[in-house]
């Protein structure tokens, strides 16, 4: 293309923002939401910290007035005034006007001898002048917003897939440790091996949401692999267990009926049925509403014989949670304890899982030590269940952050914890 006023090469680039600034001489935007918009979305369409601290600096040399409609703010600031508040030198002035131009945020109005000059009138308003024009960013106003929307929807979507991945990297790998350590049989080596080489796949650096939706497509496949695969080997150990045990009770069944075998021990009187003996709970889990499902026993020796000396209540002071409600209103939890363990007869069983899943949501020793001690063991392996259900569903990034805060509030006597459980029990109705 010519050069019509003899010293400025145009481009194609140039000649679409020329465009733009008659289109935002039309229309009135305050310069403050003008320049907003632009920094919001300045690194996506290509410019860096520099173009904006030399867009600030034309900025500066306008006032309220230009950028009315039927106005255009014109900058005719001399090269050594920018390149003073600027600190650029000359050719990195011009290398940083150029690229303003040429992403569309500000056109070239030049004199006929080059020259950058403007006069106002009394009233403040732009006579004439030649030098910078910053009406393309009054035009691109309602772009630069839309393409900020955008950019925010983006990044949340990115952020939930990167917290799926983790999830599910967690879930992985806490799968086919727990395989290798119950030395379960399977093909954990291979699954292992095909894990790696999903790590090695990870972006390192910020990526798209559709990277990362294939990744974790990735992974999630690999995780209903794994999990398949260990049902099969824990449904196939508990088959052997089973049969191993009734073998066991058969067998002591027919020595208990064998007349020739003479028993001279003193005769211990024992029976299933529990006798309903309530202990008083502790202060610390008074102080954070202890929760007790199944009647717990704890026989002690006396005289020879053996009493039941304490049964926890079914229900905790002032909570209504027992352990079938933890695990209806935590169903990720429920999956992942179940499989892991099988069925949760009571709170022991509940404590143990909840402190074998806690690695799984990166929740450390002390945090863990530190919500018993507070808490107490029972509600402490409540409290970890929301907090596994949460962080297994997204609605929590940390853990661990998340467990010290509920920690505080048992000890200020601020956690009410069955608020939690059957308020998520009403949402799963809805």
């Amino acid at each position: 293309m010519g050069r019509p006023t003899g010293w400025r090469k145009v481009s194609a680039n140039l000649a679409v923002t020329e465009q733009l600034a008659k289109t935002g001489e039309r229309i009135a935007v305050p310069k403050t939401e003008a320049f907003v918009a632009v920094k919001r979305v300045g690194a996506y369409i290509g410019l860096k910290a520099t173009d904006l601290m030399l867009l600030d600096t034309l900025g500066a040399f306008t006032q309220l007035q230009d950028w009315e409609e039927r106005r255009r703010p014109i900058v005719w600031a001399s090269n050594a005034y920018l390149m003073e508040q600027t600190g650029f030198s000359l050719s990195a002035l011009k290398r940083h006007a150029r690229r303003l131009a040429e992403v569309g945020v500000i056109a070239f109005k030049d004199s006929p001898n080059g020259k950058r000059w403007g006069h106002r009138n009394p009233d403040g308003h732009i006579i004439e002048a030649y030098g910078f024009d910053l009406s393309p960013m009054a035009a691109r106003v309602d772009e630069f917003t839309e393409l900020f929307e955008r950019i925010q929807a983006e990044r949340a979507l990115c952020q939930r897939l990167k917290r799926q991945i983790t999830v599910a990297r967690r879930m992985i790998r806490a799968r086919i440790e727990a395989a290798l350590q119950s030395a379960l049989s399977g093909a954990w080596a291979r699954y292992l091996e095909r894990f790696e080489g999903l790590l090695a796949k990870l972006p390192r650096a910020n990526t798209g949401s559709e990277t990362l939706q294939q990744v974790l497509g990735w992974f999630q496949d690999l995780q209903q692999r794994v999990e398949r695969a260990y049902l099969t080997a824990v449904r196939a150990d508990d088959l052997v267990e089973e049969t191993v045990n009734t073998d066991a009770q058969m067998m002591k069944k027919t020595q208990e009926m064998d007349p020739k075998e003479v028993n001279l021990e003193p005769h211990i009187l024992t029976t299933n049925q529990l006798i309903p003996v309530i202990r008083n709970c502790s202060e610390n889990e008074q102080a954070a509403g202890v929760v007790s499902n199944s009647p717990t026993v704890r026989p002690v020796e006396r005289s020879g014989s053996q009493e039941v000396e304490g049964v926890e209540s079914k229900k905790p002071r002032g909570v209504a949670v027992d352990v079938r409600t933890v695990m209806q209103a935590c169903p990720e939890f429920a999956y992942w304890a179940r499989n892991m363990s099988g069925y949760l007869r009571d709170w022991g069983d509940l404590y143990r899982i909840a402190g074998d899943l806690k690695k799984i949501i990166g929740v450390s020793d002390h945090a863990w030590l530190a919500a018993q001690e507070v808490m107490g063991k029972q509600v402490a392996a409540a409290a970890m269940a929301l907090v596994f259900d949460k962080h297994a569903k997204g609605e929590i990034v940390s853990a661990g952050g998340y467990l010290r805060g509920m920690t505080e509030k048992a000890g200020a006597g601020e956690l009410h914890l069955e608020r939690s459980f059957y308020g998520r029990l009403s949402g799963q109705a809805a």
